[in-house]
């Protein structure tokens, strides 16, 4: 595993721990996320899918029945690029497009049997590939990391 991937530091950038910016959330989860990005996608190269690829066919195999929009939103994404990976997931088979029920110009996405059965598979190497980006937490720690960022994210589910 590269030094990039495991988040060990190079002997020339020990250095650098010192710098105030190691004490930075914003830098710490930005380069957690980038660590994190190699090895997921790494995970997921034998589905044919990158992380926003399969944090969409997530998001339509979730039974939440979310729009584009929402998944846009969610997903911290431009739109545009929204319909850019449903396009390749939707050619690939794996998810369908519907008009929305309470507003047909709205698009649902879902996934397809094809769809849930791919995610299903993927999902598990993400789980493989998460335990290696967060290998040096043990289970408690990993499960109040997460439990911190989505008390972050989402202040009202805390309670």
């Amino acid at each position: 595993m590269t030094e990039a991937v495991t988040g060990q530091l190079a002997p020339a950038a020990d250095k650098l721990v010192p710098a105030s910016i190691s004490s930075d959330a914003g830098f710490l989860l930005a380069k957690l996320h980038a660590a994190g990005s190699v090895v997921n996608n790494r995970a997921l190269e034998e589905f044919d899918l990158k992380e926003r690829s399969y944090s969409v066919l997530a998001l339509a195999a979730s039974g939440l029945e979310p729009s584009q929009r929402e998944m846009a939103d969610f997903l911290s994404l431009d739109p545009s690029q929204i319909v850019a990976l449903v396009d390749d997931l939707e050619k690939r088979g794996l998810v369908l497009r519907a008009p929305g029920k309470q507003d047909r110009r709205a698009k649902i996405v879902t996934a397809t049997a094809e769809g849930q059965k791919l995610f299903s598979a993927a999902t598990k190497s993400t789980r493989r590939a998460e335990s290696e980006a967060l290998d040096r937490l043990d289970r408690e720690e990993i499960a109040e990391l997460k439990r911190l960022l989505r008390k972050a994210l989402w202040p009202s589910l805390e309670g």
